[in-house]
């Protein structure tokens, strides 16, 4: 179980690198350069993975390259998505579009990936390959697609370009609203949806009726189908007047962390599903409300770095998985249950720091951001 969900983690170590300079570099040199490459580096990334699935460093190499596209993708795409989403190319988006098109492109991304997968892998011929195959084509014609969309960010020239190091700082990541309100929910983004879509499964394979794979599967598409559908909501109330879009996210986390140590107690259909659901929402009001706090704080010449530090902590949480694991493992009489119980009150933690600094350091009110550099902000 621990090699498994290290499997899971080991794209972050090509996630963050691309997320971290992709986004300044893309401020840099236009979104165009950068994103260009992402399609073709997944398609190489699914070939290895295609042809490595019984060796694990194959497997290990295939998702970081992986990795290395969705940095590229989150972090210049989602840039590129929110530029696009407001004047002079999109003149009837309203407030919040880009950041709501951002996050619910990505969650529908991930939920469709994984039930075409899942489909493919439980009942179609070569079950090892034929998802990756498939994501192979389709992500080649992506990439033809995006050569398509119209720059927003002119490259700066040569002879005022700063120092690379220089570019690479991120004054927004020192902003006491991002370092008390947003950094402290990042982690829970990814850590709930990695609870439902890689523990969950895993404690159900002997409870899945013979299908382990295509069960997991549908976990993943109802945690991300809820992650999804509940975006809207998360953009109806969010406000710039306080953190409300965030609370409410915590909220939802705690109930989902609790209803995650029912299900891996009772180790029911029913109760997985139920809990999958709950913290599908809650990663899903999480990205998005994140993702709009993000936006009021950054500044054209640093939203795309401010989204790289950003996306950058909410892989954190694909390291939950490995850590619960090896607890388990290693630490006689704990089960899931008690672990999830724990990040209940760990959820309930930070939804108390977010509730004290919720109405504080609030865009326009004359916070400024310090200069910071954004790899040790991220740190």
């Amino acid at each position: 179980p621990v090699v498994v969900d290290v499997f899971l983690f080991a794209y972050v170590l090509g996630i963050v690198p691309a997320l971290l300079l992709g986004g300044p570099l893309s401020d840099r040199l236009g979104r165009r350069p950068l994103m260009l490459p992402a399609p073709f580096v997944a398609a190489a990334g699914s070939i290895v993975l295609a042809f490595g699935a019984d060796s694990a460093p194959l497997l290990v190499v295939g998702r970081i390259l992986s990795g290395i596209a969705l940095g590229l993708g989150m972090a210049v795409g989602g840039s590129w998505v929110k530029e696009l989403s407001q004047q002079p190319w999109d003149a009837r988006a309203g407030a919040g579009a880009g950041a709501r098109r951002a996050a619910m492109s990505l969650t529908a991304g991930f939920a469709l990936g994984a039930g075409v997968a899942g489909v493919l892998a439980q009942w179609a011929p070569w079950p090892s390959g034929l998802a990756y195959a498939t994501h192979l084509v389709i992500t080649l014609g992506a990439g033809l697609a995006v050569a398509t969309a119209p720059e927003t960010r002119a490259a700066t020239p040569v002879d005022e370009r700063r120092p690379l190091v220089e570019d690479l700082k991120i004054p927004a990541a020192a902003h006491r609203r991002f370092r008390t309100v947003i950094a402290p929910v990042a982690p829970w983004v990814f850590g709930a949806a990695s609870c439902a879509y890689a523990v969950m499964p895993a404690l159900m394979t002997e409870h899945s009726g013979g299908k382990p794979v295509a069960f997991s599967a549908l976990l993943c598409v109802v945690a991300l189908g809820c992650g999804f559908g509940i975006q809207a909501l998360g953009r109806r109330i969010d406000t710039p007047r306080s953190a409300r879009a965030l609370v409410v996210a915590l909220i939802v986390l705690v109930a989902g962390m609790v209803a995650g140590a029912v299900a891996a107690d009772r180790l029911t259909v029913p109760f997985a599903l139920a809990g999958a659901a709950v913290l599908g929402c809650g990663y899903g009001l999480a990205l998005v409300s994140g993702l709009q706090e993000i936006q009021r704080i950054a500044g054209p010449d640093d939203l795309a770095g401010l989204t790289a530090v950003f996306y950058s902590l909410t892989y954190l949480g694909f390291a939950v998985p490995a850590v619960l694991a090896v607890v388990v493992q290693t630490v006689p009489g704990v089960g899931y249950p008690v672990l999830f119980l724990a990040g209940a009150a760990v959820a309930a933690a930070t939804l108390i720091l977010v509730l004290g600094n919720s109405r504080t350091d609030l865009p326009g009110n004359g916070s400024e951001p310090e200069p910071s550099d954004s790899a040790a902000t991220a740190a």
